[in-house]
C-alpha cells in the first residue's frame, strides 16, 4: 500500500517541521538568569570528584 506508506511518511515530515520549529524558538530564549545563578551554585557545592557513577540501588 505505497498511498498509506506516502502518507505516514509526509505526516512523519511535517511532525518533525513543527517539533524543529517549537524547540528553535525554544531554544532562542537563553536561559533566565535565575537559571544560570542556580547553576553557579550547584557547581560550587558538587563534589569535586565526578568520575565514580552513583551506586544504583535498583539491582
Amino acid at each position: 500500500m505505497p498511498a498509506d506508506d506516502a502518507r505516514k511518511k509526509r505526516s512523519g515530515d511535517l511532525i518533525d517541521e513543527n517539533l524543529k520549529k517549537a524547540f528553535s524558538e525554544t531554544l532562542e530564549e537563553g536561559v533566565p538568569d535565575r537559571f544560570r545563578d542556580l547553576l553557579a551554585k550547584l557547581k560550587q557545592t558538587a563534589p569535586e570528584d565526578t568520575s565514580e557513577e552513583p551506586e544504583n540501588d535498583e539491582n
